[in-house]
């Protein structure tokens, strides 16, 4: 492959966010984008937008929630909407093509809502059939990056304040096992190749000055099998996004490849 930068960003809203991924697009210039939460049909998806920008678009949208999306520079081919698995699911929650020689997948794991609610059964589940997804796809000897906004806190300097999390439906001992099957197939969490530290977030509450605080979470991730993390040469998230006019909640994370 040649040299490559992939990223993943929950737009939440991508017509509401439309000015601000278009400046970024041009800003950041990724060869692949994984958007999550595009929150619209297929045919109220901002195409020509987009391809002014630069970008060929694979969508899987719905109405008014979730959603999500692939940008690229090359045109994503092998398009894959859902989990392709049988089962009668409405919820757009998963997209992949491969561009240029990556399998490139776009994921929004359910949020849960709460643990002992039907939602949060829905996450397990559908967390169960990722599994069965990935190991369908030939990871982990398939040059593959898994990116989304996974709903799970990975370890506990992902979090702010991990006491006041854990329990939670983003981090308890049965999500983070479930990430702990998904990453046990072969795929590595880019990010913590280049940096170890705490307090890296990705994710920060709209309400009480929770970014200027820093009080935010982890929570979106580019996983990646070997032969594509032993390519990873950096990994950025980008605060920056979370700045200005109607932000997002979300930032983007971004790996390079050589």
């Amino acid at each position: 492959m040649s040299a490559m930068k992939i990223a993943t960003w929950n737009i939440n809203g991508v017509r509401a966010r439309l000015e601000r991924l278009v400046d970024w697009l041009v800003r950041a210039q990724p060869d692949a984008v994984c958007l999550q939460e595009i929150k619209c049909v297929d045919e109220q998806f901002p195409f020509q937008p987009i391809e002014e920008a630069g970008y060929h678009a694979a969508v899987y949208g719905q109405k008014g929630f979730n959603g999500v999306a692939i940008l690229s520079r090359t045109e994503p081919i092998d398009v894959l909407r859902g989990l392709d698995d049988g089962v009668d699911d409405p919820q757009a929650r998963l997209i992949a093509a491969t561009v240029e020689d990556v399998r490139v997948v776009s994921a929004y794991v359910p949020n849960g809502s709460e643990v002992g609610s039907d939602k949060y059964a829905y996450k397990l589940a559908w967390l169960d059939r990722l599994i069965g997804y990935l190991e369908a796809a030939g990871v982990p000897e398939a040059h593959l990056a898994l990116c989304g906004d996974f709903n799970i806190v990975p370890e506990e300097r992902d979090a702010h304040d991990p006491a006041a999390w854990e329990g939670t439906v983003l981090y308890n001992p049965e999500v983070r096992g479930l990430l702990g099957r998904i990453m046990g197939l072969g795929l590595a969490d880019s990010l913590r190749k280049h940096r170890e530290e705490a307090g890296l977030y990705s994710w920060w509450d709209y309400r009480r000055l929770a970014f200027p605080k820093n009080l935010g979470l982890r929570i979106d991730l580019i996983l990646c099998t070997p032969g594509l993390d032993a390519r990873c040469t950096d990994v950025v998230i980008d605060r920056n996004e979370r700045k200005g006019a109607k932000p997002s909640d979300h930032v983007p994370v971004i790996a390079e490849f050589q």
